[in-house]
């Protein structure tokens, strides 16, 4: 690549309200919800708790977005969750936020990537057979067409959303029409039907649904890039929050009244025997394709952010600054590059398992972090500009802050080795960030006693 095609630094201001609304709805709505009606209800096996604990997590992500909204646009910078964390508490907190994120983001890549290849697996028998080179021939692909460009990642995500909230309408309706099944067709499964619902088992599923809902936010990793920040960012968040919510109570409610407690807990794609009952032995390829497209979305925008993330830490100093270099078609290249390279690296692995259980509690941690960044800056930097301003300060965003408190240690308390990661995991960023900072300060020094 020429000088004349790259700059360092500057991303590049293209994107707007409807990618917003593509990138969050669109990195939520994968091919895992496809799955989630079963394995929520093997937890909790009675309906009405189940939908209720899908509802109490779209008021979370709500709650959740009204202190986002706020932060994204008061500093419309790249980097996501790590941006005013490390405003608020410096950079050791900072690098803590964003290796979690980019941790995290890097094994929901590689686990997004290998789901494409497994349901394209379900259609063709090779493909089941080199599953790993598959996926990573996938995941090469969409980078290939995000480092031409942000515009191409931008119209693949935005025309892929729409595609595939469309088709999941369809299997929605038809989820309605179809209705229950026969009674003989159940019967011998009726013994799971009164099955107990405990606390653990309610921790679990809204671990789960803590997971489903995940993503809500990325239309904050493109602040930096879209044209008014202040004013699209909250639409685009909340817009999202609202079709996501709407889409997964749907899907959820009809996969009840197509079927039956005990098919559901029995179930690993729910979503195919609702469609085989309306199209026979065709309904699982077709289901295949939709859960692959799904995927392919997914992945697109988990590309998309991040090498933002690693953008935004080397901005700061906190990786190499090599990683702000942006390209003619506004991707920050180098980024990229690191990003999709550990990804390989964990699909070949299988890596992604571990960082996942890892991520586990870290990733709420974060959330929390996030939330009490909120506060923080609220009384350190009063008059920073604020072009959304929370909703219910401070009742609000203190329920979200303590819902997220509460998860933490809920979370914790179902796998406590996830916490004892997190704490490992802290005690490397705390003196890591500790020197960075005196690194950058003793530059800064030099640089001025030099002029």
């Amino acid at each position: 690549m020429s000088t004349q095609s790259a700059s360092t630094g500057h991303l590049q201001r293209r994107l707007g309200l409807a990618f917003g609304l593509a990138v969050g709805a669109g990195s939520v709505i994968g091919s895992g919800i496809m799955r989630a009606p079963g394995v929520i209800t093997n937890e909790v096996p009675d309906p009405s708790i189940a939908m209720l604990l899908w509802f109490v997590g779209g008021l979370f992500i709500l709650l959740s977005a009204n202190i986002t909204a706020e932060l994204s646009t008061a500093l419309p910078k790249a980097g996501g969750f790590y941006v005013p964390v490390r405003e608020a508490f410096g950079d050791s907190m900072g690098l803590l936020a964003g290796w979690a994120t980019f941790a995290s983001y890097t094994a929901g890549t590689a686990a997004v990537a290998l789901a494409c290849a497994d349901f394209l697996g379900m259609i063709f028998p090779w493909a089941a057979l080199h599953l790993q080179m598959l996926a990573a021939s996938i995941a090469l692909v969409v980078t290939a067409l995000n480092w031409i460009g942000v515009q191409e990642g931008r119209l693949l995500q935005i025309c892929g959303t729409i595609l595939k909230l469309c088709l999941l309408s369809v299997v929605i309706v038809i989820a309605f029409i179809v209705g229950p099944a026969p009674v003989e067709s159940t019967a011998t499964a009726g013994t799971f039907v009164g099955g107990t619902v405990t606390i653990v088992g309610i921790i679990t599923a809204l671990q789960l649904i803590y997971g489903a809902y995940d993503g809500w936010y990325s239309a904050m990793y493109f602040a930096e890039e879209d044209i008014d920040p202040g004013r699209n960012i909250p639409r685009a968040m909340f817009r999202s929050c609202v079709i996501v919510i709407a889409v997964y109570l749907a899907l959820n409610l009809s996969m009840y009244i197509a079927l039956d407690v005990a098919t559901l807990r029995l179930s690993d794609l729910p979503v195919a025997l609702v469609v085989e009952r309306a199209f026979g032995s065709i309904g699982m390829t077709l289901v295949a394709l939709l859960a692959a497209l799904m995927a392919v979305v997914t992945l697109n925008a988990l590309i998309m952010i991040m090498p933002r993330v690693l953008f935004g830490m080397a901005s700061d100093g906190l990786f190499l600054h090599t990683a702000t270099r942006v390209n003619r078609g506004g991707t920050p290249d180098i980024a990229l590059l690191v990003s999709v390279v550990l990804t390989i690296g964990l699909i070949f692995s299988g890596g992604f398992v571990f960082v996942f259980k890892l991520m586990g509690a870290l990733g709420i941690f974060v959330t929390v972090l996030y939330g009490a960044a909120f506060f923080a800056l609220r009384r350190s930097q009063p008059g920073l500009a604020r072009p959304y301003r929370a909703i219910g300060y401070p009742a609000l965003p203190a329920i979200a802050l303590l819902v997220s408190i509460a998860l933490l240690g809920a979370f914790i308390f179902a796998d406590p080795i996830s916490g004892l990661y997190m704490l490992g995991l802290i005690a490397i960023c705390i003196p890591v960030g500790i020197v960075l900072h005196r690194r950058r300060i003793a530059h800064r020094k030099n640089s001025l006693g030099t002029t």
